[in-house]
């Protein structure tokens, strides 16, 4: 009897910076589910990875006085390892500076110019380089500030090939209204209904500024928006559109994909339209949860406040941080971190109420059963 498939993916973390702990966070959370999907019998195909290209990897290579590769290769690992020293069972890891991903982007990208879904024009607007994303103009904050960050945005005006978002708008609205597990939880569903409502439009998909991306085939002048190629991720690393790994966990398996609320948007509105332009099934559910804050403060470089999971691992073990990432808060809503929260969670559950029920059963193992764990009863 064939086992029921179950594709698990993390959002592939943007190489920049070091693991913090809402990488952390969103990874041990996809790699317990993908432990108790694997206990309940399902074959599961568990993937993470990085998003290695754009501009904001651009610049902060040549601040590093590095190529783009070279930088990239060196923060790579440090997310590879933390995944292994978090104990995190990912059955693939795919960078989109891979020949695979490059590959499949550029047929992707090709299918929809051929058949229309892809046109060539002029974009003019605001650009959020932090963001990596552009920016309706009547959604920026005061001082040409994005939303979603409060940067100031750049003013960009390039010749760029355009997505027909606007044409999948009525068909991904009718989808998510008939599936009420699509997006979950029901917040985040609620959000982007209206946000659809208010009307898609075309997506720029291409820049032509800096070099640092996949080129398009058609017109090498310009390399895909990263959004665009990064979403691709989640089929590259499975060999679409023939390979074994595509047919038997995207196209005969339940598909989810995890993330934190501020990327549900590309997730829910941009890649079910890529998907539904390039004939491919929609995945089950795309699930955004929620934030985590500091000592009741956003996590930021200049603050000083961004906590490292691998530090807290060497000082209080690795399944105490599993642990209390996933128990601190109900999952889905936003969470606050501070070390005092975390020695109280790990001093009652861990230390008193696990370590005395350890205790008392081996005090009673000893007392009862000569030191000796009891085996099954005989026949």
């Amino acid at each position: 009897m064939q086992r029921p498939r179950f594709y698990i993916t993390t959002p592939i973390y943007y190489v920049n910076d070091i693991p913090h702990i809402g990488h952390a966070y969103t990874t041990v959370a996809a790699d317990v589910l993908a432990r108790y999907k694997r206990l309940q019998g399902f074959d599961v195909y568990f993937l993470t990875g990085t998003d290695e290209h754009g501009q904001k990897v651009f610049d902060a290579a040549l601040q590093k006085n590095k190529q783009p590769q070279e930088f990239l290769d060196e923060l790579v690992v440090r997310f590879k390892d933390a995944w292994v020293k978090l104990n995190i069972s990912n059955d693939d890891f795919i960078r989109t500076t891979e020949a695979r991903h490059k590959k499949v982007v550029q047929d992707i990208f090709s299918k929809l110019i051929a058949q229309g879904d892809i046109y060539k024009g002029e974009y003019e607007g605001s650009y959020c380089v932090t963001c990596e994303n552009f920016v309706v103009g009547s959604s920026l904050k005061e001082g040409y500030l994005c939303p979603q960050c409060g940067r100031k945005t750049k003013k960009l005006k390039e010749e760029t090939y355009f997505f027909k978002l606007s044409k999948y708008q009525d068909r991904l609205l009718k989808h998510i209204e008939e599936n009420e597990k699509f997006i979950q939880p029901s917040s985040r569903r609620n959000e982007v209904i209206n946000f659809i409502k208010q009307g898609l439009h075309d997506l720029s998909v291409t820049r032509t500024s800096f070099s640092w991306g996949i080129s398009v085939l058609e017109d090498k002048k310009h390399v895909v928006y990263v959004w665009f190629d990064a979403l691709i991720n989640y089929v590259s690393a499975l060999g679409w559109p023939d390979g074994e790994k595509y047919k038997k966990y995207w196209q005969d398996g339940e598909v989810l994909h995890l993330m934190g609320k501020e990327i549900v948007r590309f997730h829910a509105v941009t890649w079910p339209c890529m998907l539904m332009a390039a004939g491919i099934p929609l995945p089950k559910t795309v699930f955004g949860h929620g934030w985590w804050t500091v000592e009741g403060k956003k996590m930021s470089k200049s603050v000083g406040n961004v906590v490292d999971p691998l530090a807290l691992a060497d000082q209080f073990g690795v399944d105490s941080v599993r642990y209390f990432l996933l128990r601190e808060v109900p999952f889905g809503v936003d969470g606050d971190f501070s070390m005092n929260s975390f020695k109280t969670r790990f001093n009652a559950d861990l230390a008193n109420d696990l370590g005395n029920l350890l205790h008392r059963s081996l005090n009673m193992i000893e007392k009862y059963f000569e030191s000796e764990i009891p085996g099954e009863p005989a026949n």
